[in-house]
């Protein structure tokens, strides 16, 4: 008998890519702790800045309008992070090695962690947003500003789960690549987040202007609550558009370097 070794056709990108998605939802829901942590967090400190701070920073009673939008990046800064440690979990347990032997493009363990990260982080920005209107939060965006407002929020999810992407794939271990992503997550506290960056000292006032976060919180607040938006909305596109394109080319040149070329 005459048998023929014919070379397996690889599963097309876009297969590959599905499997991979829906392996990491499925991680996602079996990790239950980790998505009521993503979303428990930043509805605690919404909480806390509304009931316990906000009568000392705005006597208005109009505080929880304005911190809404910080506390929103917050929430997509927490369920982000998780990503660098999931990217780190794959890349340190030998299930790569095990990839690279199959018909498949590995790169997409890493694509699907990402998607499925975007999804959950979409999932818990829709639950603060719940528990920010059940708080007093009284949007006066139309409905154009709304779906602008989370085009944007899903663009940051986007960059920033990808920026964590990159870290997961450069750390050493998922220990490690937790404290890396953590740093991160300081960021919306140096910003326009809780109080306006004109109260702040001189020197932390430029630090805050023109970082990334500010813009996008900028941008969110001005299409919800009517505030100006002057040059905010093309900054914070800019920026995400800047720090997404260098985190996808970090975590390709990362990953090759770690995983080999399949």
């Amino acid at each position: 008998m005459i048998t023929t070794n014919k070379p397996v056709k690889p599963a097309s990108l876009a297969v590959t890519n599905l499997v991979f998605i829906g392996r990491s939802i499925r991680h996602s829901l079996r990790n239950t702790e980790a998505l009521l942590m993503a979303i428990m967090l930043p509805v605690m400190l919404m909480l806390l800045f509304t009931y316990v701070f906000g009568g000392a920073i705005d006597s208005s009673g109009d505080y929880v309008n304005y911190v809404v939008p910080g506390i929103i990046l917050l929430c997509a800064g927490f369920g982000s992070s998780s990503t660098a440690v999931d990217v780190s979990n794959d890349m340190t347990n030998g299930i790569i090695d095990r990839f690279r032997t199959m018909p498949i493009r590995s790169l997409s363990v890493v694509t699907g962690h990402v998607v499925a990260s975007l999804i959950r982080n979409l999932f818990a920005t829709g639950v603060v947003f719940g528990v920010a209107l059940l708080v007093g939060f009284r949007p006066t965006g139309s409905l154009v500003d709304w779906i602008l407002a989370i085009a944007v929020i899903t663009l940051f999810i986007l960059t920033f789960t990808w920026l964590f992407a990159a870290i997961g794939l450069v750390a050493g271990s998922p220990s490690a690549a937790s404290g890396y992503g953590f740093a991160l997550l300081f960021l919306p506290y140096l910003s326009s987040a809780f109080v306006p960056t004109d109260t702040m000292p001189t020197w932390l006032r430029g630090v805050a202007n023109h970082q990334p976060i500010t813009p996008v919180i900028e941008t969110i607040r001005g299409l919800l609550t009517g505030t100006p938006l002057n040059n905010s909305p093309w900054w914070a596109v800019g920026w995400c558009l800047l720090i997404l394109t260098a985190a996808f080319i970090w975590s390709l040149s990362s990953f090759r370097k770690k995983a080999g070329r399949r």
